[in-house]
């Protein structure tokens, strides 16, 4: 009985012991779980409280990013805080990839100067992080925009499928069809001569320019035609437009595509025919000697310099590198209009093109959280809206950078404009503006904005000089290649470092011997099989198969 009595009591104890281990046990689960509820409710609480902390790389202006305006418009229409890593914009690309390097870069390349190279090296070694669902989820503008325009779209998906990077859409006006030809009208009405269509009109409008004396002093002081390298003066360089009389010229990979297929311009027979035209105008004296060496500073003295006007034409995007396009007070503004492209003895007559991507600025790093990475596809995708990309670009306030357009002002078409520059106040010249992110990070500069926007409708004015750029364009667009080499085509990861080595030696082999057979150094009839045969040792078939499998998605 006794011994019943202690096994029964031995029981209860151990029952007891056993249900309040299990409680405890129980319990600490329950307080874990309170705890882990606790502590996702402060998180929920500290995120929507914010601001989410986030790293973004730039390049220095002349004022502090954190003190921007529309910084600080970002920073709290998305709960965010900004820290900035800058560096100096003329070694941006060195500051990018020296972080890179060490491990220790941002969460957001806001303009990181990435090619499409770039962002597949990145890509696949899980630096940079796919944007796809970003983009589907919290980007409805950037997702528009990228339906809206295919080649945009086009040039942001990598072969992999994968969205690395997020462009700055420019589409200027002057930049669609950027390797243009001015001429100074006046010298053409005083000689009685008409604006050249072709090649042969061209060089007897040149042989006038030198000879009869335009610009009446008595002097042989004319220079028909000047130029200045592509690195000094955009497209300044003489081939930029001339060749594209005789072959396609890109002015910088020297491709052509046909039905899908790349080939190479620069070695073609038509290419000789366009330098053995160059040589010729040079020879007779027609293409300033300067032309291969000047800089922007030397072409705008030749413009600018006081006394008789002594250029008759220039190749380059802009003639303002010439004239003070914007001033009124320079007369001599007017003088210039736009020549549009030349047919050439075999009746070709192209206008070189471009594409509004080039580069990418911002990219996102897998050092950003899932709050960060949200953030910093809102904030590009704020600048790919209208009212983003307006106070992005021109200013938080309205009234100071920009302002909305009265009854009558008309955009570059001529229709009724949405937005004005005009009568804005005029800026305090000791106060560095800081209220936008001027052609900084990703956002909405198509044909389409800029078209919201009222100018002057007097292309010949210094507040028209935007619709002359405009018109200038628009006289070039008939005369633009069927296909042409995408901007954006992504070369493959493994063959960036070699297309990297073999289209510097190349456009440097190219740009020296045309410099040599225009200037005359070489003999376009001698030297030309030397020429062409110096591409063998520049792995040139190597050169056209990397950038034709760039197309081949």
């Amino acid at each position: 009985m006794k011994k019943s009595i202690l096994v029964s009591l031995m029981l209860v104890l151990i029952s007891s012991i056993v249900l309040t281990a299990c409680g405890g046990a129980n319990n600490k689960e329950n307080a874990g779980s309170e705890s882990a509820a606790g502590t996702n409710t402060e998180g929920n609480a500290a995120e929507a409280a914010g601001p989410v902390d986030i790293g973004f790389f730039a390049p220095q202006g002349k004022a502090p990013l954190e003190d921007n305006e529309y910084t600080k418009l970002v920073e709290e229409k998305f709960n965010v805080k900004i820290k900035w890593d800058v560096a100096p914009t003329d070694a941006l690309v060195d500051r990018r990839q020296l972080l890179l390097a060490s491990g220790d870069y941002p969460e957001v390349f806001l303009e990181g100067k990435f090619t499409t190279g770039d962002l597949m090296t990145y890509g696949k070694q899980g630096v940079l992080i796919p944007l796809n669902d970003l983009i589907d989820k919290y980007a409805p503008n950037l997702k528009a925009m990228m339906e809206k325009k295919p080649y945009m779209k086009e040039a942001m998906t990598a072969p992999d499928g994968n969205i690395y990077g997020i462009p700055r859409l420019n589409e200027c006006y002057h930049c669609t069809h950027s390797q243009k030809y001015w001429m100074n009208k006046e010298w053409l009405d005083k000689l009685g001569l008409a604006v050249p269509t072709t090649t042969d009109e061209l060089y007897n409008v040149l042989k006038a320019f030198k000879t009869k004396d335009p610009n009446g002093n008595g002097k042989a002081d004319e220079i028909p035609l000047t130029g200045a390298p592509d690195k000094y003066v955009w497209n300044g360089n003489i081939d930029a437009f001339l060749m594209n009389s005789f072959i396609y010229n890109d002015n910088g990979k020297y491709l052509t595509v046909t039905d899908g297929k790349v080939d190479f311009a620069a070695n073609k027979p038509e290419w000789k025919e366009g330098l053995a035209f160059m040589h010729k105008l040079y020879s007779e004296g027609l293409i300033d000697k300067a032309a291969f060496t000047q800089n922007d500073q030397a072409v705008g003295q030749l413009g600018q310099r006081e006394g008789d006007e002594i250029v008759g034409s220039i190749t380059t995007a802009l003639v303002s590198y010439l004239v003070k396009a914007y001033e009124d007070k320079d007369e001599r503004q007017k003088h210039w209009v736009i020549i549009p492209p030349l047919k050439g003895p075999n009746g070709v007559q192209l206008a070189g093109m471009s594409q509004g991507i080039s580069e990418f600025p911002m990219a996102i790093t897998n050092k950003a959280s899932e709050a960060q990475q949200i953030a910093a596809i809102k904030i590009a995708d704020f600048a790919y809206s209208e009212e983003g990309a307006l106070l992005s670009e021109y200013g938080v306030k309205e009234n100071v950078g920009w302002k909305k357009a009265e009854s009558g002002e008309l955009n570059i078409t001529g229709q009724p404009a949405k937005f004005s520059f005009s009568n804005l106040p005029p800026a305090d010249e000791n106060v560095v503006p800081n209220n936008s992110w001027t052609l900084l990070g990703p956002k909405d500069l198509s044909k389409e904005f800029r078209d919201l926007f009222a100018t002057a409708q007097d292309p010949l004015t210094g507040a028209g000089y935007e619709k002359r750029l405009a018109d200038a364009t628009a006289a070039y667009a008939p005369f633009a290649p069927k296909e042409i080499y995408p901007s954006g085509a992504y070369v493959k990861a493994e063959d960036t470092d070699t297309i990297a080595q073999l289209a510097t030696s190349i456009k440097d082999y190219v740009t020296s011997n045309m410099a040599q057979f225009i200037i005359g150094d070489k003999d376009i009839e001698k030297d030309w099989d030397a020429y062409v045969k110096g591409f063998d040792g520049l792995n040139l078939p190597q050169y056209i198969q990397i950038y034709e499998a760039a197309i081949k998605k």
